[in-house]
């Protein structure tokens, strides 16, 4: 699976160094990704030089290639039937911020400390369809609105692309009747969990699938921890997760 193409290194005119293989590079990233290594700790067996392969990293993370990857995958899973509209949910988890940033915040749930949120939707069978990040003191209600506009328009087996599904399931934490409103104005039934009438425990046949998609995007132990300054390197280190969960589906 390449990114900008499948051709062999081209030596550049007037010499130089050779073009390392885009392949290489993104195999490294995946590396770095899954393992949790520093950049200057990847082994050189990849054939390229950390330096290079941040830099490539720095590119692609530029031109959001991750994004486009995750919503290239979707469409196959779609046209194959596995992305199932029936149900969705919606969650998200802290992180600490190791280094620090701009965009971070106190996280409430670790002692004030300086912290960043991982926010996903997914579909009925774990499927990530919107991922986000924010600060980790932005409450989680506030990331509903641009997690479903953030829904690519997917294929399907038949008919015609969709991006909105049937039911949506959150914990009390999005029990705000503005949200609701929202959702039922697009015609998704909110599954929502009220505050003081029903626990969150009360979805849990259903919400265990956004569990269980968390689990399986800190399987990439690079999002254990916060380690990047840019926010949009943090986002491309959640969507090259996320597309890591889709290809394994397409397997």
């Amino acid at each position: 699976m390449g990114v900008s193409g499948d051709h062999d290194p081209v030596r550049p005119q007037g010499g130089g160094r050779r073009r390392c293989d885009d392949r290489a590079v993104l195999a490294a990233i995946v590396f770095v990704a899954t393992s949790g290594c520093t950049w200057r700790q990847l082994p050189p067996v990849f054939g390229a030089s950390w330096q290079t392969v941040h830099r490539r990293f720095t590119d692609w993370s530029s031109d959001r290639v991750w994004a486009k990857l995750h919503r290239v995958l979707l469409d196959r899973l779609g046209t194959v039937g596995e992305v199932d509209w029936s149900r969705c949910a919606i969650d998200s988890i802290s992180v600490r911020a190791v280094k620090g940033g701009p965009d971070g915040g106190p996280n409430p749930t670790d002692r004030g400390k300086n912290g960043a949120k991982i926010h996903v939707i997914c579909d009925r069978n774990g499927l990530p369809l919107s991922v986000g990040i924010s600060a980790a003191n932005l409450h989680d209600s506030q990331a509903l609105v641009p997690l479903m506009r953030g829904i690519p328009p997917i294929r399907s087996r038949r008919g015609p692309r969709r991006r909105r599904p049937a039911k949506l399931h959150a914990d009390k934490g999005y029990d705000f009747d503005h949200l609701r409103n929202w959702l039922r104005r697009r015609q998704i039934v909110p599954r929502i969990a009220r505050r003081g009438k029903e626990t969150s425990g009360s979805l849990g046949r259903h919400r265990w699938v956004i569990e269980r998609t968390l689990s399986w995007l800190c399987g990439c132990r690079r999002l254990h921890r916060r380690y990047e300054r840019k926010a949009e390197h943090f986002l491309a280190f959640v969507g090259l997760a996320s597309s890591l969960i889709c290809y394994r589906r397409l397997l």
